[in-house]
């Protein structure tokens, strides 16, 4: 069995070093290989990991020209990626290394394709909890997840389902989303979580806001479809309302010409609404399989003999 390990690299020259020692370390008895994956990282990163693939023969670098964002970075890794079982862990510490054999365990064990952590109690800030918390009903509701299962970064992917979510080449990959996309059959373990050792996390609001859009409109057709129910409820408000009107009128003709007038609003605002969402509906599609955006884009692919893509 070979195992990937795929970690995403940002401006972690203070720990990628130690962290792909302790990987090796933590993991020698298994056929193993690294895939380092620079995320346009500001310091050193992409120095400190070249280094790393020169002297370790299980080491792989591949540096992006530009800051694609952590899910473009994973997608990038799982491209290059040959294990018959793929880990991703973020660079921080939080997910210790030796973690990553309890998910390969349980994917033997449960004969799972897909494996997600979960932890008893999270070192993250309030902020990032917030986060998962948001994203974790969200994607409940879109992509119809089990409402117990946290979509942990650090997860487990076997190979089978990894060459289905690599067919996906548009700019804005939601890794969750392509999973539950491929398959079901997916189990959960607990693992421990650490406080960060090095630097601030990169969990910003933008990029809180930025996930949230996509996963929103990117990975489900649902908010077009509630747009569409919503604008066909307002019509049918409307006529209910015109109903009334004339009663009213039969009762007190001084109220037919002002309530007219909002009933009229009110109808057309709703027949305008569920014309844009079941054009949304159609614009949605076409969103969601035809993009002519990069995904990423590779500076370099660093190994024992470098190949360098210019």
């Amino acid at each position: 069995m070979l195992l990937s390990v795929i970690i995403p690299v940002y401006n972690s020259e203070q720990t990628i070093n130690r962290l792909v020692e302790h990987v090796l370390e933590t993991l020698n008895r298994t056929t193993l290989e690294i895939v380092l994956v620079n995320d346009g990282s500001r310091d050193r990163s992409e120095q400190v990991c070249t280094e790393l693939a020169k002297r370790f023969s299980e080491v792989k670098f591949i540096s992006l020209r530009r800051n694609s964002g952590e899910f473009n970075a994973v997608m990038c890794g799982l491209n290059h990626a040959s294990g018959d079982y793929c880990v991703m862990i973020d660079d921080d510490f939080q997910n210790p290394p030796t973690e990553i054999l309890k998910l390969v365990e349980t994917a033997q064990q449960g004969d799972y394709d897909v494996v997600y952590s979960f932890y008893a109690t999270k070192k993250h800030s309030w902020f990032r909890n917030f986060g998962s918390w948001l994203v974790n009903r969200v994607t409940t509701w879109l992509l119809e997840k089990p409402n117990d299962l946290y979509l942990s970064s650090f997860k487990l992917i076997n190979q089978a389902v990894v060459q289905e979510i690599i067919k996906y080449k548009g700019p804005y990959p939601y890794l969750d989303g392509l999973i539950f996309r491929v398959t079901r059959n997916v189990g959960r373990v607990q693992v421990s979580h650490n406080a960060r050792e090095e630097g601030e996390s990169g969990y910003t609001l933008r990029k809180l806001t930025s996930l949230f859009m996509t996963i929103l409109f990117g990975y489900s057709l649902k908010p077009l479809r509630l747009l569409t129910a919503t604008g066909l409820a307002f019509s049918g408000f409307s006529l209910l309302a015109v109903l009334i009107d004339l009663v009213l009128y039969a009762i007190h003709s001084e109220f037919f010409i002002l309530n007219s007038v909002l009933i009229l609003l009110t109808f057309f605002s709703g027949l305008i609404l569920t014309c844009l969402g079941i054009v949304g509906e159609y614009i949605g599609r076409i969103f969601m399989t035809q993009s002519g955006l990069p995904q990423y884009v590779e500076k370099m692919v660093v190994t024992k003999e470098p190949q360098i893509k210019k």
